[in-house]
């Protein structure tokens, strides 16, 4: 039997004591904790906030996808005939304690006691591995069980995990279909999938096309079984093991909910004992891609590198050592840098948004060409929003900048082979993921000067960190058309919308002029890169121009302190002004450091509970572009951003993935503003360590 995802929740927050629990939460107890986050389609949280969630515990409720719906994901264990559950909220009188969580950029570690006689570690890791394409483009995640007695004796136990069929579509009434079996590497995996496949759509933004493979390691102790939730975990508590059947009434997801179980035997166990499970997804072809061919089918980029889907599972299941490795490398870097660079409050902000980020992307093609696609989570699903990639690319300057390049390719491809009228910036390519098919009709969301200015800083910081010049060269024919939407409106701007289009239009935005002119000074280092040298001094020219007039016209120079105004002529407003951060990032110098100073010395004065608000208009205020003002800040203001938000991730109700709204007096959802959740833009967040010296 199952309620609702939003009911369940609902009871487990009433009926549950959590304060009796002492779980420590290291470094913060995130409003929902990543469990299995890889692609747009495989991300899976627990929620923890107390609007609904459950306090950060992986038992008392289920597992649920960044949509809100339940994937479940089940764990029992039996210790000395007692069984108890330490993930999920099957029926099952007796749970474990939970000790300790803790977190870093590709983990999630969950600490239990078993009644006083073992100790379980739980950890689950979705590698991240930027600069290795074999292995980001496995859309896979690992969880290891560790088990060790607590008190020194033996003690006799057994072990059992299963997943949903709800994982496999959104529409819980369609029919789901499964099968069990092996590698010749003795890997037994589940795997299940939707029936009635349908390539290139969603429901309730999940897949209705993939494969799922839930596995582990063949063994003697090993046993399996698929039927009815209440059949199969009956049978582990009644009996230590599993049946080794497999259910062949293939049916509809919410009907006796199907669920997919491993039990294994551990024996009598004293010292640790480690048991690997792997849980992923397969999809041959990934993107629908309106390119310089023409409507295409895109290929996931993992069948360049497997030949078949278990070929791929077998692979990512042996790999654990190195996958671990390689985590710990990158969780020590982020860590590190992180901390060397403005202290341990942005460490526990970057580790945290690390996994959301990537988990919004995928990458596709073939060895030739790949793409890196990505989807706009919940806030409407377009693809390759272009203002959404804005405040998302700095995690990948810091980390990886050719993958920039991978993110802006099917944008140029698509606009440079004349599939998109209009002669400004497109601002997305498509309105739902995964159909990447464009606007031929040039009726995208308008926000010509933003993705204009957007897609100049873009390349050139690109460029920049990879040294590419060819690359602008390739692309300057169309960065110069953009370039001449922007002289023509970026200074005194048109009634129109920003990226921060919730907001509402506005007509004269300081801080989209701005943006605009350092898209043209963006240009003129393009041109002079490309020895393109007229080019350079006129769009140099112009931008030195526009710059002296926008100070003129933008910042309230009689106010105490004196500041930038949300827009031109009203000087009793303000607003965060973070698009400076393209002038720093690209090291133009177009804009004078009194502006820079001006700003670090005014935010302090407007500062709430928990953040900076966007602007006057409202008490929300967006994370990622806080942190972008942070990294423009003298320390003291840098400080200010960063340890208001690292509060907001450990006090704030909210209970969904981190949120980059939210109120920044109360950290709740935004009483005037939509509910934002799990989104890419976090991969702002990097905005300071992608401001180092690559060689420090």
């Amino acid at each position: 039997m199952r309620i609702s995802s939003q009911a369940v929740l609902a009871v487990c927050a009433a009926l549950f004591d959590f304060t009796t629990a002492a779980s420590t939460f290291s470094p913060a107890r995130p409003p929902a904790i990543p469990i299995a986050v890889k692609s747009p389609y495989f991300n899976t949280l627990q929620f923890a906030g107390s609007d609904g969630g459950n306090g950060g515990y992986l038992y008392g409720q289920w597992t649920t996808f960044w949509a809100g719906q339940v994937t479940a994901w089940t764990g029992l264990i039996k210790v000395d005939n007692v069984t108890y559950t330490w993930m999920g909220d099957p029926t099952n009188d007796q749970t474990v304690t939970q000790t300790a969580f803790s977190y870093t950029s590709t983990r999630s570690v969950f600490i239990m006691d078993v009644g006083g006689k073992v100790e379980m570690n739980i950890t689950f890791l979705s590698p991240l591995t930027p600069d290795d394409q074999k292995r980001q483009s496995l859309i896979f995640s690992y969880m290891d069980v560790a088990v060790q007695s607590m008190d020194g004796a033996p003690h006799d136990v057994q072990l059992y995990v299963d997943i949903s069929a709800e994982w496999v579509a959104g529409d819980h009434s369609s029919v789901a279909q499964w099968e069990y079996g092996s590698t010749s590497d003795d890997i037994a995996y589940h795997r299940v999938w939707r029936q009635t496949q349908l390539e290139f759509s969603q429901t309730n933004d999940q897949a209705d096309w993939g494969y799922w493979y839930f596995a582990t390691s063949k063994s003697e102790s090993l046993s399996f079984q698929s039927g009815a939730d209440v059949d199969v975990r009956g049978a582990f508590i009644a009996n230590g093991k599993l049946a080794n059947t497999n259910d062949a009434d293939y049916r509809p997801i919410n009907q006796d909910w199907p669920v997919f179980g491993f039990s294994v035997g551990l024996g009598s166990v004293t010292g640790s004992v480690s048991t690997l499970y792997t849980l992923g997804l397969t999809q041959e072809n990934a993107i629908q891609f309106d390119g310089a061919t023409g409507i295409v089918p895109l290929t996931s980029l993992w069948t360049s590198y497997f030949s078949s889907e278990t070929d791929a599972l077998s692979f990512f299941y042996n790999d654990y050592s190195t996958a671990s490795t390689t985590a710990t490398t990158l969780d020590n870097k982020i860590a590190s840098d992180a901390s060397t660079q403005a202290g341990q409050n942005y460490t526990t902000i970057v580790s945290l948004s690390a996994r959301q980020a990537l988990g919004s992307t995928q990458l596709v093609g073939n060895l030739t060409k790949q793409y890196l696609f990505l989807k706009e989570i919940s806030s409407d699903g377009n693809v390759q929003t272009v203002d959404v990639i804005f405040p998302f690319h700095p995690i990948l300057i810091y980390l990886q900048p050719t993958l920039v390049k991978l993110m802006l390719d099917p944008l140029f491809e698509n606009q440079e082979s004349g599939q998109y009228p209009n002669k400004y910036s497109m601002h997305d390519l498509g309105s739902s993921y995964p159909n990447a098919t464009g606007h031929p009709a040039g009726n995208d969301e308008q926000q010509p000067l933003e993705e204009c200015g957007n897609m100049l800083i873009m390349t050139l910081a690109y460029a920049q960190k990879a040294s590419d010049t060819a690359y602008l060269s390739q692309h300057y024919a169309i960065l110069t058309q953009w370039t001449q939407y922007l002289i023509a409106e970026a200074l005194i701007p048109a009634n129109q919308i920003s990226t921060d289009d919730f907001a509402g239009s506005l007509a004269n935005q300081t801080n989209l002029a701005l943006k605009g002119i350092i898209g043209i000074g963006a240009m003129a280092e393009i041109a002079k890169l490309t020895g393109n040298t007229a080019d350079a001094a006129n769009f140099s020219s112009i931008a030195t121009s526009y710059i002296t007039q926008w100070q003129t016209l933008g910042i309230a120079q009689d106010a105490t302190p004196p500041h930038t105004t949300l827009a031109y002529g009203m000087n009793d407003t303000h607003g965060l002004l973070y698009n400076l951060y393209g002038d720093k990032l690209l090291n133009l110098g177009l804009v004078p450091q009194s502006v820079y100073d001006m700003q670090s010395a005014f935010y302090p004065t407007v500062n709430d509970e928990f953040g900076v608000p966007l602007d006057t208009r409202h008490n929300y205020t967006k994370s990622d572009w806080e942190m972008w003002a942070a990294s423009l800040a003298d320390e003291g203001t840098r400080d200010m951003f960063i340890d208001d938000l690292a509060k907001f991730i450990n006090e704030t109700p909210t209970n969904m993935g981190l949120t980059d709204l939210y109120d920044a007096q109360t950290a709740d959802w935004p009483i005037d503003g939509p509910h934002f959740y799990s989104r890419p833009v976090v991969g702002g967040h990097f905005a300071l360590l992608a401001l180092m010296d690559p060689a420090s």
